[in-house]
């Protein structure tokens, strides 16, 4: 989460609710820190009060940035979709059995969000959009904690989601957590409300079938933090890998709930290992990629990694290893996104 509205990241949110989550999306689809009305609806939706937690400025920042910002909607195969614009990316699959997605986005984004999920219904079924109060959502699976992945899940229950997510992230969203945000500061979260606890707990992993197609929940290692999920359609050939990749842009690394630089270089071979030349993968922020993207995110890990050691073992402090560059190689290509790169230096000395 960041100290700006425009790029969120860390505890809150990595990618805010704006362009940088850009799945390579083409179709558009249409608060302050105390609890209480967040945003009212309208049209089918304006008989209801959207109702969360009371958040840090950070995110209530990135809320009302995704009050108005549009739903991107990028087709993948078999029904799945993947949705940009209300936190991190979204990952959904519609069929006759409803909507399971994976991620839930800001609260705020509610409106243009149940409009996107009834035209991916409705592209699905053959039939017309439902009206939005209709639109069905059996299930969203958190790939962590972190609040631009779970601020919507009580709105989600609300209309009959069941909420999955790691064990850890039931702890973290349940008691006040305080960590690091992309500014470099650090702030306080306090506990979600109990309709956005998840219900459905993943210790290891989780093999469920949703609309025809076998979708497998699989527990990471403490990595991005120590609540990662990935999520594979396996029919469909898509690893939705949450925030244990960032594709082409400096991940966030939360070390205050148990990320390390050494745990984002274990799962990206993990999710190597998990995957071909033709699964198509969709990380937590920046656009749908390949196993190549994550072959060159590997690279650039570990080339990262191993400077900062080797400054970090010859004595150099904090400071001096930043001022050597160490990422100087990445930058021009990396150092684009919310997390720049002498604060990812920093996350990465501070976690060997």
């Amino acid at each position: 989460m960041a100290g700006s509205a425009d790029s969120s990241a860390g505890a809150g949110g990595e990618g805010g609710a704006g362009a940088s989550n850009d799945a390579g999306a083409s179709n558009d689809a249409g608060a302050s820190g105390a609890a209480g009305a967040i945003g009212q609806p309208s049209g089918a939706d304006a008989d209801i009060t959207l109702v969360s937690r009371p958040v840090p400025e950070v995110v209530a920042k990135a809320r009302e940035m995704a009050k108005t910002m549009p739903i991107t909607v990028t087709a993948l195969r078999n029904n799945i979709s993947v949705f940009a614009g209300s936190g991190g990316n979204i990952t959904v699959l519609a069929g006759r059995d409803g909507l399971l997605m994976v991620d839930a986005g800001y609260v705020t984004s509610r409106p243009q969000m149940l409009d996107a999920l009834a035209a991916v219904s409705a592209a699905a079924s053959g039939s017309a959009p439902p009206a939005a109060l209709d639109v069905r959502v059996a299930r969203v699976i958190n790939t962590h904690w972190h609040a631009d992945h779970t601020d919507g899940n009580e709105y989600l229950h609300a209309i009959g989601a069941l909420i999955t997510a790691d064990e850890n992230s039931l702890q973290r969203l349940s008691t006040t957590q305080t960590g690091e945000i992309m500014d470099g500061s650090t702030t306080m979260f306090p506990p979600a409300l109990p309709g956005g606890l998840p219900k459905d707990i993943v210790a290891k992993k989780k093999t469920l079938t949703f609309d025809e197609q076998t979708v497998v929940i699989q527990h990471y290692e403490p990595s991005h933090t120590d609540t990662d999920l990935s999520v594979t359609f396996k029919e469909a050939n898509v690893l939705a890998a949450g925030d244990t990749w960032f594709n082409g842009i400096y991940p966030f690394i939360d070390i205050d709930a148990g990320g390390s630089i050494g745990g984002m270089i274990e799962a990206t071979n993990a999710n190597i290992a998990a995957v071909t030349d033709s699964t198509q993968i969709v990380p937590g922020h920046g656009p749908v990629g390949s196993r190549t993207d994550l072959l060159d995110t590997l690279n650039m890990l570990t080339t990262i990694a191993d400077n900062v050691a080797a400054l970090k073992a010859s004595g150099m402090t904090l400071d001096q290893t930043i001022a050597a560059k160490p990422s100087a190689t990445f930058d021009a290509r990396y150092g684009t996104g919310p997390l720049k790169p002498d604060l990812f230096v920093s996350l990465v000395y501070r976690s060997l």
